[in-house]
């Protein structure tokens, strides 16, 4: 001790006492911006207190508790009493068996390192960016092209349902076995295919898109190959793959839909003649393809009332397969969702008997785990389908808004010309880049055996909304060519059927609150989950290992976050230079600050952050825009940094770092910190709105985007290709394809008579009714003003819309009566559109008048 004081008075001597607490503060801040261990912690904490002169009482007190906190004997009586704080104030939530299954299905991937707080952002960038195999490629450019040249959408809409050849072009080329093994003569191809398969239908036709990606997704084909039994993957799955048996999964009831635990739908096992059978009872609802199903997949709470399996009398949820011709299955309605014309029925069952080793899906191991199952099938599957169908939609409503932004023309200029224009279109394109970015990464990830259920829970909530807003963005860009139904109408369809997506697969709604932070901050947190188990399990030592480095952890990305706000996220490293590192930098800086909140929010709310849903959905947000702004970056970088694509970049990762920003300004006014809640609503808050991560995309850059997506060409083709499109001027979209092509090219002619107007070689007039004088005046020649009229009657022919005569308008109507519907499943009988009144498509269709509108308005 005399050592020490002499020590500490000879360095007293010549630091200043303010000196002396900043250079502590230095060191610590050091040490917590690098995420030190604690005994570094405690070592270099001793060392600058001795070196900075700090009093002899201060340096014995921190000695003191540092051997607390160093000695792990010790520190784990200190942490034994803070588990049974824990438990007396019940501070974690309370999991039930089915959150506890869900949680467990799946993998982690990159977004542990986005709840981090200090992201490995080599390892980000270094995840393959999904492509396709020649054998892929050959499959899409082959039968899938020449599946969606067989589908009229508006056809289909008036018939609703798909052409019969149609149907048999999906069988003939395994269009039903995408995911089922080749041994078992599927096609076994990647996500990243089916995901290409499924964008590419659905941009041609929803409900074909959909018809594909059902049978591919969650159902009967994917809870065998990874569930069977062998015997039920040899007597099934070549059946699915072919066609030859159509498969429907029966999950949602009228009582159970967000909370699919609530189920009622319930098998009873039983002994007859030596062999256990189940008897099944179930009312279904919303369940794709379920009226025209050979095989209904079939989740049910199964009892077991005689321990007949020796495993209880209540197992849980478990899945089976049900043959829809046994006795007592009732199909044979339809729902009817927004009109969009695919196979979604309700069904019920009394007194289904089928044998059990037959049904349950892996057998009698099978019984009782089907919730795992289907939750293990789902941290993949979210991110496949529903993702592709709504980037697609997106992609096809960028490349239908910039052709149209260009045909039309208004007061003499294209409008796509106007800044009223160019916002909603510079929007569209903005996303698709982003959303086209986050399906590829993530199917990489899949492709590669990931199953990471938060990322795919991202992917489903934020492409469908997205896909929301740019319909909307596109319906105001195209006005009257968009609201006006008819065989040439290409966003109608779209825009009625988009709440579809929104409401299957998991609401957005609970998707948002619950799904994506709720299950986040359990699943993604490097501690959490431990903390949670340990304490489940009264295990000291476990929780001691979680619960000191937690603290660590927090303070860590307490300091980034406050080092890189400061710095504007310069501290931070980037995995790359130039365009897109400051953006890699500010990544960083958001996962630190979101990482210390989220702590917060859990530390102080405990357990009922959980119904704190307005917190969660902006965590969640955050979270999310983290994610795809991560995305964006790797895309940028593996299509080769392309100068032309570097404004679609930038916009996207602004506007990703405004929401994030936006999402930090909610949770700083609404976050309820005891005792410091001023301070983070007040001083803290108004740092944030000041030192933002980012404003919105500049209007510079919208215009850049948005001109860029006017552009007939290479670089529209690649961002917004993977889209079903023509070139053909009597195909919905191939009007608008082939017309913005050659108004594109008739553009220069164009300058050239309205200069003649300027100079005063031709009269004032619309350039078009000035094409003869133009030629005779030399102005243009005569190959140019060909050019320019067939660009005029082009532009003309796009902007009609359709019109019917009463009788055409009329051949799509029923009479009511013959199509009221019925609550009650009854015996089964078929209600809805007898075939025989169904409308000649013919007539409806194609039968159509075109209103036309004079080309020189």
């Amino acid at each position: 001790m005399d050592a020490l004081s002499t020590l500490h008075g000879a360095l007293a001597e010549f630091t200043p006492a303010w000196a002396a607490a900043l250079g502590v503060l230095l060191v610590l801040f050091a040490l917590g911006f690098t995420g030190a261990p604690l005994w570094l912690w405690a070592a270099m904490g001793l060392v600058a207190l001795i070196g900075f002169g700090a009093p002899v009482w201060a340096i014995v007190a921190f000695a003191a508790l540092a051997v607390v906190f160093v000695v792990t004997p010790i520190r784990r009586v200190l942490s034994g009493g803070v588990m049974s704080l824990m438990e007396k104030l019940q501070f974690l939530p309370t999991i039930s068996s089915t959150e506890q299954e869900a949680i467990d299905a799946g993998t982690v991937w990159v977004e542990g390192e986005l709840f981090s707080g200090k992201p490995d952002t080599r390892r980000i960038l270094d995840q393959p960016y999904a492509g396709l195999t020649p054998e892929e490629q050959a499959f899409l450019d082959g039968p899938v092209e020449e599946l969606c040249a067989m589908v009229d959408d508006w056809e289909v809409w008036q018939r609703r349902d798909l052409p019969e050849a149609v149907w048999q072009k999906l069988k003939d080329e395994k269009f039903f076995g995408l995911i089922v093994p080749k041994e078992y003569g599927g096609h076994g191809f990647s996500p990243s295919l089916n995901s290409a398969v499924v964008a590419k239908t659905a941009s041609a036709s929803s409900t074909l898109g959909i018809t594909v990606m059902v049978p591919n997704s969650l159902g009967p084909a994917e809870l065998l190959s990874h569930f069977g039994t062998q015997s039920q993957k040899d007597y099934w799955l070549p059946k699915l793959a072919t066609g030859e048996v159509i498969p429907s999964f029966a999950l949602t009831e009228p009582g159970a839909g967000s909370d699919a635990g609530a189920i009622s739908s319930r098998g009873e096992v039983f002994e007859q003649d030596g062999e256990l059978y189940l008897r099944l009872n179930w009312k279904k609802r919303y369940i794709t393809l379920a009226a025209i199903s050979d095989v209904l997949g079939l989740a049910f709470k199964l009892f077991d009332p005689n321990n007949l399996l020796g495993k209880g009398e209540n197992l849980g949820i478990t899945c089976a397969l049900v043959p829809t011709t046994t006795e007592g299955v009732v199909l044979g309605k339809r729902h009817d969702p927004l009109g969009v014309p695919f196979w979604n029925c309700p069904t019920e069952g009394h007194d289904v008997v089928v044998k059990l080793d037959e049904a349950v899906i892996g057998g009698r191991e099978g019984c009782g785990k089907g919730w795992r199952m289907l939750m293990q099938s789902l941290a993949a599957g979210r991110g496949i389908s529903l993702p592709a169908s709504a980037t697609a939609g997106v992609k096809q409503a960028a490349r239908v808004s910039g052709a149209h932004a260009l045909i039309r023309k208004q007061f003499g200029l294209s409008i796509g010309k106007f800044e009223g224009i160019e916002e909603p279109l510079a929007r569209i394109g903005g996303w698709a880049y982003t959303m086209e970015a986050a399906r590829r990464y993530t199917n990489g990830g899949l492709d590669q055996g990931a199953a990471p259920a938060v990322v795919t829970a991202m992917m489903k909530y934020n492409t469908t909304e997205l896909f929301r807003k740019a319909v909307n963005d596109g319906m105001d860009i195209l006005g009257g060519n968009a609201i006006s139904r008819g065989p040439r109408n290409p966003l109608a369809s779209a825009y009625i059927g988009v709440p579809v997506s929104i409401t299957v697969e998991g609401a957005n709604i609970l998707t948002r609150t619950l799904m994506i932070f709720g299950q986040g901050a359990i699943r993604c947190h490097p501690f959490a989950l431990k903390e949670m188990q340990a304490l489940m399990s009264r295990d000291v030592k476990a929780f001691d290992a979680a619960f000191w480095p937690h603290i660590g952890h927090v303070v860590r990305n307490a300091f980034r976050a406050i080092g890189l706000s400061l710095t504007r996220g310069a501290l931070a490293g980037s995995p790359v230079s130039g365009a897109a590192s400051p953006y890699w930098r500010k990544l960083q800086w958001s996962s630190a600050t979101f990482a210390f909140l989220a702590d917060l929010a859990m530390g102080t709310l405990g357990g009922d952050l959980k119904r704190k849903e307005k917190l969660t959905g902006r965590f969640a947000d955050v979270f999310s825009w983290m994610y795809l702004l991560s995305a964006v970056l790797v895309r940028y970088e593996a299509e080769g940094r392309r100068k032309e694509d570097e404004a679609f970049m930038r916009w996207s990762a602004e506007y990703a770092l405004a929401r994030i920003q936006e999402a930090f300004d909610g949770l700083f006014a609404n976050l309820q910190v005891p005792g410091a809640t001023w301070l983070f609503r007040g001083p803290l808050a108004a740092w944030s709105r000041f030192n933002r991560l980012s404003a919105e995309p500049s209007d510079r850059l919208g215009h850049t985007v948005a001109a860029a997506m006017q552009v007939p060409g290479e670089q529209r083709d690649r961002l917004f290709g993977g889209v079903f499109t023509s070139m053909d001027p009597n195909h919905t979209l191939g009007r608008f394809e082939s017309a913005m092509q050659i108004a594109y090219e008739a553009e220069g002619v164009v300058r050239k008579v309205k200069d003649a107007i300027r100079s005063r070689q031709l009269p004032k007039a619309h350039p078009a009714t000035l094409i003869p004088q133009a030629v005779e005046a030399g102005i243009i020649t005569a190959a140019e003003a060909d050019l320019l009229q067939r660009a005029e009657a082009a532009r003309n022919d796009a902007i009609q819309v359709d019109a019917f005569d009463n009788e055409d308008y009329f051949a799509s109507a029923v009479d009511p009566d013959r199509a009221r519907p019925v609550q009650s499943q009854g015996d089964g009988a078929p209600v809805g559109l007898p075939a025989d009144s169904l409308p000649d498509a013919g007539a409806v269709a194609y039968g159509a008048a075109v209103e036309t509108e004079d080309p020189a308005a």
